[in-house]
């Protein structure tokens, strides 16, 4: 019994320390759980407003009103009155070809239509002779029938040869190329002495209007239900950046394209500073409603966003301490999104910060955002 006895004293005592050295684990991490110092952070408030539904759009932009000249009839360039990039009005004479030829044929079309008229006013007089002979007798029925057939001949040669001289003329006048509307002389394709055949070859000019643009954007098959003729559209381009550019839906494709299934949308953009250009790429949104009373919080506060799937994640402050909180989302309008589940009015979202964050962590807050702000 007494040999016994220290080996039963030295398990107690075992035990003792081990059951001690436990305590004083637990009481370690403990300790250090709760020693986390707390993180500086940025919050937002989700709050409900108004949200825009748009869709997103790509496109490029291009003249409304552009056009290419060339001749009409096969000559020589005479003159040229215009160099490129300047602008011109409606009318304004850019180049003359060799008219020689034109001339010419001009005055064969006036003597023609002379002799045209002289023969008509001779079967004029022979019709009048005619019907005085009648009276008395000295000219048969056949005969008179003979002289009103001539003038009626008569008259249709003058009429031809009166169109034949308007041709001419018309044609003449075409040796003149001229602006065709108000704009710039894009391009210039000639030179004097250059030949330049009917509607063929190179143009000899390209005028523009640079006042009104179009914008061209495909858009998915899914949105068209929310798409009008009307809707404004909103764009930026790196051509000129820190500025939103406006215009309006004008038109919208009838039919698909077979291969993507999105749809061609033009747009016309007023330009009248002229400060953008045909061919810049453009960046935007078509504004197509607007919802109200729609919970919204700002981009930054999501830590993961699955766009496609409208899933992602959020830090929401629960008293001193934060928790990280799934949340459905739904429209996207600028630097907010809407949240469909998950979160409600009023309550607080971590914006700046969250990459220090885990679940249960005690904030300090260095900025808070009561109300979101519109976009």
């Amino acid at each position: 019994m007494n040999m016994k006895t220290p080996g039963f004293l030295l398990g107690l005592i075992a035990i003792a320390v081990g059951t001690g050295c436990s305590g004083q684990g637990e009481g370690s991490v403990a300790k250090g759980a709760s020693a986390r110092p707390p993180v500086a952070v940025e919050l937002a408030q989700a709050v409900l407003g108004d949200i825009e539904q748009t869709i997103e759009v790509v496109g490029s932009l291009a003249p409304k009103f552009a056009a290419d000249l060339k001749s009409e009839f096969t000559a020589v360039v005479e003159e040229v009155y215009v160099t490129e990039w300047v602008k011109v009005k409606k009318g304004t004479p850019l180049a003359k070809l060799d008219t020689r030829e034109g001339e010419a044929a001009l005055e064969a079309a006036r003597a023609a239509l002379l002799q045209a008229q002289v023969a008509e006013t001779r079967a004029v007089r022979e019709l009048e002779r005619a019907d005085k002979l009648k009276e008395v007798g000295l000219v048969t029925v056949q005969n008179l029938d003979d002289a009103r057939t001539a003038r009626e001949a008569a008259a249709a040669a003058t009429a031809a040869a009166k169109a034949q001289l308007q041709a001419t003329e018309t044609r003449l006048a075409k040796a003149v190329i001229r602006a065709p509307f108000d704009g710039i002389v894009a391009n210039r394709g000639v030179n004097p002495g250059d030949r330049v055949e009917n509607m063929g070859g190179e143009p000899m000019f390209r005028v523009v209007d640079n006042r009104i643009l179009e914008l061209t954007v495909n858009v998915p098959s899914t949105s068209l239900a929310s798409l009008r003729v009307g809707q404004p559209i909103e764009f930026t381009t790196d051509a000129i950046p820190d500025r939103t550019f406006r215009g309006q839906v004008m038109f919208i494709n009838p039919t698909a394209d077979p291969v993507s299934r999105s749809v061609k949308v033009v747009a016309d953009v007023p330009n009248e500073a002229e400060e953008l250009r045909g061919g810049l790429f453009a960046k935007g949104r078509i504004l197509t409603g607007t919802r109200a009373a729609v919970l919204q919080i700002p981009r930054t506060s999501l830590l993961a966003w699955d766009v496609s799937r409208r899933e992602g994640e959020v830090f929401v402050v629960s008293g001193e301490v934060v928790e990280r909180r799934s949340v459905r989302t739904g429209a996207v309008a600028g630097e907010y999104v809407e949240v469909t589940e998950g979160i409600a009015a009023g309550e607080r979202v971590v914006t700046r910060g969250a990459f220090n964050l885990r679940s249960g962590d005690r904030i300090v807050v260095k900025s808070s955002q009561e109300e979101v702000s519109q976009p």
